[in-house]
């Protein structure tokens, strides 16, 4: 099936028992047994239920994978997943990784045994120089959170498979739609589904999509034991969510050219990171690998008090943290996603006080337009 037609039939059949379009939401805790010798598929819903079950499967087709598994929020599948290794084990990291991960890694983590060692990612030769011996995998965002820098997903994977250790790729910003890092040679992809999977800002989940089956049922084992998992009310709304992914990945792409083309006008602009940009140093890359430049970009502003009144001045555009709602959402990084991040950190990284991230909602693009042009005045 083509991806379209794959959101609307490929993981939630029609249910055989009435014939319900809509996949039933089991809100059961709990499944009675019919004998002592024979257990049914289900017993104890943090274990599995079937409405999570046609959701983890839904998520794992689109990105071709072997297993999904969905858990109660994108920090919990990154965590859960980085629990697949031991103490005294090593990660290399994309540099600008998201904030969260980045604190989990270098406190809870880093505490429990787990090393990170942080590099330009874009930089294949760098990637190579931190593995050691007992490094493990590479973790990798691209385009990264803030500065939408481009990976080389498939020379990444190649390098992980020489060196015998996995490659996980966060492809929140993504989607499948767009990119399908399994089909470049990656082993593990996670996402925070709270964003663009979803699409509606009402639901906080995360997915984790394993290539490889037996990596699956590690990570799936995690599941069970640590328990953070979707609720069924939580997976139907997902499940509702992913069937309009493509035609909301189309208007939210398209806007964010638009919101570019203009963005590059203001004097007040001092530079944009977007993989659609000719510009970018990402932008061949980027285009050999994924089917579009997607929705979320960032700007650096001309100064601290342009990017306050920006902020503090739009009306469309909700000033939050988050992403990938039919809303645009205006957010500031040094606070927001990366507040986690020290200020030392950040600044080395590029993350800047002037540096703004947008992810274009499903509006006009013309009246977002308008609104940030009356802010910035």
């Amino acid at each position: 099936m083509k991806f379209a037609t794959e959101l609307i039939h490929g993981g939630a059949p029609i249910d055989p028992e009435h014939g319900s379009l809509s996949h039933p939401i089991y809100l059961s805790s709990t499944f009675a047994q019919r004998s002592m010798e024979h257990f049914g598929k289900y017993d104890y819903s943090r274990s599995g239920n079937p409405t999570r079950e046609a959701l983890e499967e839904a998520v794992a087709g689109l990105e071709k994978g072997a297993v999904g598994l969905a858990f109660a929020s994108g920090m919990a599948a990154i965590s859960s997943t980085l629990l697949i290794f031991a103490p005294g084990d090593h990660l290399v990291v994309c540099e600008d990784v998201y904030g969260g991960t980045f604190r989990a890694l270098t406190t809870v983590l880093k505490g429990w045994g787990l090393n990170a060692t942080f590099v330009d990612a874009t930089d294949t030769a760098a990637i190579a120089a931190a593995i050691r011996p007992e490094t493990k995998a590479l973790y990798l965002e691209t385009p990264s959170n803030p500065l939408i820098k481009i990976t080389d997903l498939k020379k990444a994977a190649v390098l992980a498979k020489e060196k015998g250790i996995l490659t996980i790729v966060d492809n929140t910003f993504m989607t499948p739609y767009l990119q399908r890092p399994l089909d470049l040679g990656c082993d593990i992809v996670l996402h925070s589904g709270t964003k663009f999977l979803n699409g509606h800002s009402d639901v906080l989940c995360g997915f984790a999509v394993a290539k490889d089956p037996a990596v699956g049922q590690r990570i799936r084992f995690i599941q069970n034991a640590f328990g953070a998992v979707l609720g069924p009310q939580d997976c139907w709304l997902v499940l509702r969510g992913l069937k309009t992914l493509k035609v909301r990945m189309e208007e939210h792409q398209a806007s964010a050219k638009v919101i570019v083309s203009w963005l590059k006008e203001q004097k007040e602009v001092a530079k944009i990171y977007y993989p659609g940009l000719p510009e970018h140093p990402g932008y061949e890359i980027h285009n050999a690998q994924s089917a579009g430049p997607g929705a979320v970009l960032s700007f650096e502003l001309s100064s601290y008090e342009v990017t306050r009144k920006l902020l503090e001045g739009v009306k469309l555009s909700a000033f939050a943290v988050s992403l990938g709602g039919v809303e645009s959402i205006l957010s500031y990084p040094a606070k927001m996603s990366h507040a986690a991040m020290p200020p030392a950190e950040r600044e080395a990284r590029g993350i800047k006080d002037t540096l703004v991230r947008l992810s274009v909602g499903l509006e006009d693009p013309q009246d977002l337009i308008a609104d940030m042009e009356s802010s910035l005045r």
